[in-house]
């Protein structure tokens, strides 16, 4: 999937806009035919702080307004979870897009993590005492 409407900006930027209450979404659209009914997703739209999501939503209300009913009985209830998506403003993503974005940019320092609250590093620190373990023997 591609993801539109961020050309031109760096992970970090991309953070910011998110903090402001930007956000990636898909639109779901259903495409029915008599015996065969389709559920797919658009591609992610990065949705900027001061947007509105109907510019980009728009095509794909219209297409399960359209097509989506005709296939039973697949059709009207997959058409109905589709514009509850549409309603609500897209199925959002953010989360997953920048838990993606976070291990893939180049511009982060990756070689430290943090897992259960305790930092560690990739670096090898040999200085460091090496773990203890409570094992009943």
């Amino acid at each position: 999937m591609q993801i539109k409407n961020i050309e031109g900006l760096r992970v970090s930027q991309v953070r910011d806009l998110v903090d402001q209450g930007g956000k990636f979404v898909i639109f779901p659209y259903t495409v029915s035919f008599l015996v065969a009914t389709l559920k797919r997703s658009s591609d992610i739209y990065f949705i900027r702080p001061d947007e509105n999501t109907f510019k980009y939503s728009y095509g794909y209300v219209l297409l399960n307004f359209f097509i989506g009913w005709w296939g039973f009985p697949w059709g009207p209830i997959y058409t109905i979870g589709s514009m509850y998506h549409h309603i609500c403003g897209g199925k959002d993503l953010t989360q997953e897009i920048m838990n993606h974005l976070g291990q893939h940019d180049p511009e982060a320092n990756t070689s430290t993590y943090n897992i259960d609250g305790v930092e560690s590093s990739n670096e090898g620190n040999r200085a460091a005492e090496a773990p203890t373990y409570n094992i009943p023997v």
